[in-house]
């Protein structure tokens, strides 16, 4: 399941200037992000432009896609359980 901050995550990845397949580090890809989201004028205007990829050049924007949403997933890490890290450690 992906939830909506995966997803505005992934958009803006997506409408970045990093290659489709690079494999950045958690440094880069988290201000690329903000750099996207700056650039695109917020979450709105990346999900608009990943629209008109997907419009426009479907081929291209599907791996692209792939690869923004793998890289979001090993970076941000999905929480297990409800429970906030500070509760794990007693």
């Amino acid at each position: 399941m992906t939830t909506m901050l995966t997803a505005a995550r992934a958009e803006a990845l997506f409408t970045s200037e990093l290659a489709t397949g690079s494999r950045p580090s958690y440094d880069v890809v988290d201000e690329t992000i903000r750099l996207a989201l700056r650039a695109h004028g917020g979450v709105r205007g990346c999900a608009a432009d990943v629209a008109a990829e997907y419009g426009d050049h479907p081929e291209v924007a599907v791996p692209r896609m792939r690869w923004a949403l793998g890289m979001i997933d090993r970076m941000y890490p999905a929480r297990r359980t409800g429970r906030h890290r500070w509760a794990l450690v007693a």
